[in-house]
């Protein structure tokens, strides 16, 4: 399979997308409460995964792959985040909550691929049939 052409307009529209997705995370962030466990990441990155997983369901995303890549890559790329969910499950091993580091890995990779798997089943629904007549 061929892929086409990158083009700066391409480009552009996952740097928009991403700087979006950023500001959004950014605002769970400051909107969040401060807890020992890190709520707003796992949140983030389940609501990430199932809209990642519903994605093809949208027509407007089935119909361009510019917006496929702006809301993907872009929005959902700068919104979720793997990198905090990492440095956040070392800091607290690291300050010796073990138990709660383990928590945070299992529940965050175990809803993670859930919501993916929910969202990418309803995105297979079949299209109800148009009437006839």
């Amino acid at each position: 399979m061929t892929h086409p052409p990158i083009r700066a307009v391409d480009i552009l529209l996952v740097a928009a997308g991403g700087a979006v997705g950023a500001v959004l995370r950014h605002l769970v962030d400051v909107a969040a409460p401060d807890t020992l466990f890190p709520w707003p990441t796992l949140a983030v990155n389940v609501v990430g995964a199932f809209v990642l997983g519903v994605l093809p369901v949208l027509a407007v995303v089935r119909r361009s792959r510019r917006v496929a890549a702006a809301l993907g890559p872009g929005v959902l790329g700068g919104f979720t985040t793997v990198s905090a969910w990492a440095g956040q499950t070392r800091d607290l091993a690291a300050g010796g909550h073990v138990v709660v580091a383990g928590a945070y890995l299992a529940l965050t990779l175990a809803a993670g691929l859930s919501a993916a798997a929910l969202g990418q089943h309803l995105s297979r629904r079949p299209e109800p049939e148009e009437a006839l007549g």
